[in-house]
């Protein structure tokens, strides 16, 4: 009998389908041989099988939320019988419909990619060879995003179970879990072939050489391994394909055609075509309604807020809009609000009389006062015996009490609502992987100088020096505290947290903090910080161990 290879136009339709079968429409092995447009259907498949479909189910939407939901920049408004509250709230369940399909999706990309990879030859042309390349790299990034969510952070332990290396096209060949270790040395080796085998330069919606330097920057960060981290962050920065977005535009990052972004390294590219539907059902939906498109049920969280406000001027600040309240002439409506000590967060409308703002409570007038701190103008009240620090803004819709600060970092694609094409790489990253590199390596100065790029793009100070950083905090803080503000909303959060040995502080209003034992802080070697293995493949594959 013929041996079959397996093409994936049709299969993210079939997400249901257990892992020991793989559901591909048929291509014989020869026809793969005869052509390199047969290798590139194959290899579009790959992209296909990762993008996911229309209504949010797929490899890259399932992503999203397993390392955005359970990080400290969102807060979510109410419950929900989604799985992806279990994971929001770090109540996981093993039988989640969510991680299942991110399982199954990953691991049928993956079979993809070893079809091309065990049946081409390398060295038959520089196009060959590119699409032999594409598929090491996206086999790498899956087993690399997949290592991470489901086996703990590098640095607790490589002997500790990671994920099955699935390395031959065989369906039938299921195996067990490998090692963080293992899986990560996988991922170096599968980039650097990646790498050597990528010589042509294609658009952001491809892997290229520089989108596996990119990851192998971020891989080697992730291990520890500093100074190779920056020489293939250097790798890209050199390469002068890319350019930071200028700050007039930073504001429409996720607006423009992918293609036509000069900070983008590599992203899963969506198409309106073929790849969105009516938008109620994408990653976009659940963090804003926009022309009354989506839930708009996920917001950025207090504790993001008041890291962004504290130079109100960044531009980054364009990525969250406020729904505001107008009355009946159109016009906003004055206010303060803060957050109580219950983690409630608390609105007043304000008036103005003799120059002096203030609200009324219970039939006193309560004022507005101010103080300075260097350049930033801070307000409090007097209020129940105690000096509360609050924002002075405008009244805004709210949902079960939580106010609606939309995240737009998923909307908007070509000005359609909901349209989004995933970032996996780009250009502002490189520099803060130099930075954080550099601070763990001591040189404090270097660390520095790569902050204040993206901080200067952002249009905020810059530190310029050590001397400059505020009391209390040192150099990987701030590095830290900047990938924060740069890369939220982008799936690295929760990584950058807990594979810092962090703790996740988790204080601030959101349905996370709803039951009987609410995380308020996260450690960084609780159990919940990785998710169960799917018990959808356990039972097809008992030999799969769970995890704690």
């Amino acid at each position: 009998m013929k041996r079959i290879i397996y093409t994936i136009f049709t299969a993210v339709t079939l997400v249901a389908c257990n892992v020991d079968r793989f559901p591909y429409e048929d291509i014989r092995e020869e026809e793969l041989f005869e052509n390199e447009g047969a290798i590139e259907a194959v290899t579009l498949g790959n992209y296909s099988i990762l993008k996911g479909d229309p209504d949010g189910y797929g490899f890259a939407p399932q992503l999203h939320r397993y390392t955005e939901y359970p990080g400290d920049n969102i807060a979510l408004s109410g419950t929900t019988t989604d799985p992806l509250f279990y994971s929001y709230n770090y109540q996981n369940i093993v039988n989640s419909y969510r991680s299942n399909d991110l399982w199954s999706s990953g691991f049928r990309a993956v079979v993809g990619c070893n079809k091309v990879i065990s049946l081409i030859a390398e060295g038959e042309s520089p196009e060959s060879d590119q699409l032999i390349g594409e598929n090491y790299f996206l086999r790498a990034y899956v087993f690399f995003e997949m290592v991470n969510i489901y086996g703990r952070p590098y640095n607790q332990g490589t002997s500790n179970l990671g994920i099955p290396l699935k390395l031959t096209a065989d369906v039938e060949d299921l195996p067990d879990r490998n090692t963080v270790g293992e899986v990560y040395d996988q991922v170096v080796s599968d980039l650097l072939k990646a790498e050597s085998l990528m010589t042509l330069d294609k658009s952001n919606a491809y892997a290229t050489k520089e989108a596996a330097q990119a990851l192998l920057s971020r891989v080697y960060l992730y291990m520890g391994e500093n100074e190779k981290a920056i020489t293939y962050a250097d790798k890209v920065i050199d390469s002068q394909r890319f350019q930071l977005v200028p700050q007039s535009e930073m504001g429409r990052y996720f607006v423009k055609v992918p293609e036509d972004n000069t900070e983008t390294i590599f992203c899963l590219r969506y198409r309106k075509e073929s790849d969105y539907s009516n938008g109620w059902y994408t990653v976009g939906s659940l963090y804003a309604s926009i022309q009354n498109v989506g839930w708009g049920e996920m917001y950025a969280s207090w504790s993001y807020l008041q890291l962004i406000d504290e130079h109100p001027e960044d531009v980054r600040k364009a990525f969250i809009e406020a729904q505001y309240l107008t009355d009946e002439n159109g016009d906003r409506i004055p206010a303060v609000y803060w957050v109580d000590t219950d983690y409630k967060y608390q609105f007043r409308r304000t008036s103005e009389q003799n120059g002096t703002t203030y609200f009324t409570e219970d039939g006193s007038n309560v004022p507005v006062q101010s103080e300075t701190d260097g350049d930033l103008t801070r307000y409090y009240i007097e209020y129940g015996g105690e000096k509360i620090y609050v924002i002075k803004d405008y009244d805004m819709e709210k949902r079960n009490g939580y106010p609606k600060f939309y995240i737009l970092k998923a909307s908007m694609q070509e000005n359609i609502p909901q349209l989004w094409s995933p970032v996996v790489s780009r250009l502002a990253e490189m520099y803060l992987n130099k930075a954080e590199a550099y601070a763990k390596a001591g040189n404090a100065g270097e660390a520095i100088k790569n902050v204040d790029i993206i901080r200067e793009r952002a249009g905020i100070p810059q530190y310029e020096d050590v001397s400059n950083i505020p009391s209390g905090k040192d150099v990987l803080d701030i590095v830290l505290e900047e990938r924060r503000l740069e890369l939220a909303f982008e799936g690295h959060r929760k990584f950058d947290v807990f594979r810092n040995n962090r703790v996740l502080n988790r204080r601030y209003p959101g349905t996370h903090l709803n039951g009987n034992k609410p995380y308020f802080e996260v450690q960084p070697t609780d159990k919940r910080v990785i998710e169960f293995i799917p018990e959808n493949q356990i039972n097809a594959q008992p030999t799969l161990t769970q995890n704690d």
